[in-house]
């Protein structure tokens, strides 16, 4: 079984690691507790989790005693650390008002501010804000108003089933939202179940779409050629959306589009009278280095989705934005939006959300990812570039991904048995403090390992650099770890 790099690495005969599930689990986890001994259903049945019992700041301190710093705010969520005075005064002063109400007969201020701070936000271009508990039900609620939309039309245009969206993609979990994604892994157990209705076109990775001596605008050209023939192949009056992340998080690694891309996608939408979805549930909310990510990109989409950001995990709490056009349309016509959850809107988790808002706009926070970022960037590209086995370093604003590669010339990825990704994540926690974000799947939803950054908005330059110094040793180590256990690495 002996498969080498150029460099020498005979990754089959590492010591075999734990079978790695289909939502890329770590296969070789922390200190953990017996399994058997929880009555939650964690998402491996294997062992329980190593449970946290604080957090400060960007801080996480666990029952064995051991402290982290939270390199990737979690999933890209607790964006200003946790313990946070303001937010916390805020969502008890709104429990001690009332903690909920029924949003199919009441409204409330604290929604209505958050909505208004949003709108505001996007330089009035979106119109209204709508908001639920996940990035899963904001996609759910895109692809519902998506359709609804093309049925408020005079005259209705009820062809309009089918959805184009991108491999390579994540979207989400629940049914309709993982029929959406591109992520293979994810998908797989499930496929009898998904939409039959939703097509795919290439992702826009320069690092691994582009052919050697194309220009970004020749790459951008074939792909808005690619999403015409998709059109003309599904019938252009049968598709309601084209759907999107400006930075493909978990599924590729943050992997932004090249310039150009998205307003090329959205003249091709417009050529068909489609809609653009652009889904911001990681890589928005300042994540990326401005407040909405499409603000990089000159182009605006009809309908939009936040998460993560927007709540900064101190309540569970996602929007979906609708721009003039769209919301012209349901007012002119039936005036409702056909959808609804009980805990839509929900009061606290509004409050929180809102004081997250302020805390960033007041503190200059999306200014500091951005100043922030560029350091980030900087020090990952000085410190890991000429790895042997770092193929690419991608990202923007707060907002990074490593890809690791068995050639850099030929991009091989290593086999999913050599499980890169996650022993970097391992080796991360236990031996320097710090928790990264494994992937796999990178190359084609199957082979390739990437591990992503995503810290707080309020990280400092001191901050910065040790999350980039640990960053480095944690990769360094774990390929040393490998070539001290493979008589193929010299």
């Amino acid at each position: 079984m002996a498969s080498s790099s150029s460099h020498g690495v005979v990754v089959e005969t590492l010591s075999k690691p734990a079978a790695v599930n289909q939502v890329d689990q770590p296969a070789v986890e922390p200190a953990r507790a017996a399994p058997g001994t929880s009555a939650v259903l964690h998402r491996s049945l294997k062992s329980t989790p190593p449970q946290v019992v604080s957090a400060n700041g960007k801080h996480l301190t666990f029952s064995d005693g051991r402290t982290i710093l939270d390199t990737t705010c979690g999933a890209a969520v607790a964006c200003i650390g946790s313990n946070n005075e303001r937010v916390k005064r805020a969502m008890i002063e709104q429990v001690d008002k009332f903690s909920y109400c029924n949003s199919m007969f009441f409204g409330h201020e604290v929604g209505e501010q958050l909505a208004n701070m949003l709108i505001q936000g996007t330089g009035g271009a979106m119109s209204k804000a709508y908001f639920m508990c996940s990035g899963s039900e904001a996609m759910e609620s895109a692809m519902k108003i998506a359709r609804q939309y093309y049925m408020e039309l005079s005259p209705q245009q009820p062809q309009r089933v089918n959805f184009i969206a991108r491999e390579g993609s994540y979207h989400g979990t629940t049914l309709g939202s993982l029929s959406m994604s591109g992520h293979v892994a994810r998908r797989s157990l499930f496929l009898d179940l998904l939409l039959p209705n939703i097509a795919r076109v290439s992702a826009c990775n320069a690092y691994r779409g582009m052919m050697e001596g194309q220009t970004t605008e020749e790459y951008v050209a074939q792909l808005a050629d690619e999403l015409d023939r998709k059109f003309q192949e599904l019938g252009p009056d049968t598709v309601c959306a084209f759907v999107a992340e400006p930075v493909v998080g978990a599924a590729l690694g943050c992997v932004p589009a090249v310039p150009g891309y998205f307003r090329a996608m959205k003249t091709v939408c417009d050529k068909y009278g489609a809609l653009l979805i652009l889904d911001e549930v990681m890589s928005g909310m300042g994540r990326s280095g401005t407040l909405h990510a499409w603000q990089h990109e000159d182009v605006v989409p009809d309908i939009q989705t936040v998460a993560k950001g927007l709540g900064g995990g101190y309540a569970p709490m996602a929007g979906m934005l609708i721009n003039h056009r769209v919301a012209n349309a349901l007012s002119d016509g039936t005036g409702s939006f056909s959808h609804g959850h009980t805990y839509q809107g929900h009061p606290v988790g509004c409050a929180a959300a809102l004081e997250v808002q302020r805390i960033i706009q007041e503190e200059e926070l999306v200014s500091n990812v951005r100043k922030q970022g560029a350091l980030l960037e900087k020090l990952l590209r000085e410190q890991l570039s000429d790895h042997p086995y770092v193929g690419n370093i991608r990202g923007k604003g707060l907002f990074w991904g490593i890809e690791f590669v068995q050639d850099k010339e030929t991009k091989e990825p290593f086999p999913r048995s050599a499980d890169i990704a996650n022993r970097i994540y391992l080796t991360g926690f236990n031996e320097f403090g710090i928790s990264l974000y494994p992937g796999t799947g990178t190359k084609d939803g199957i082979l390739g390992d990437h591990v992503l950054l995503a810290p707080a908005y309020t990280s400092t330059s001191d901050e910065i650099e040790y999350i980039a110094t640990q960053t480095r040793d944690a990769v360094f180590r774990t390929f040393e770890e490998l070539s001290d256990s493979t008589a193929g690495l010299g």
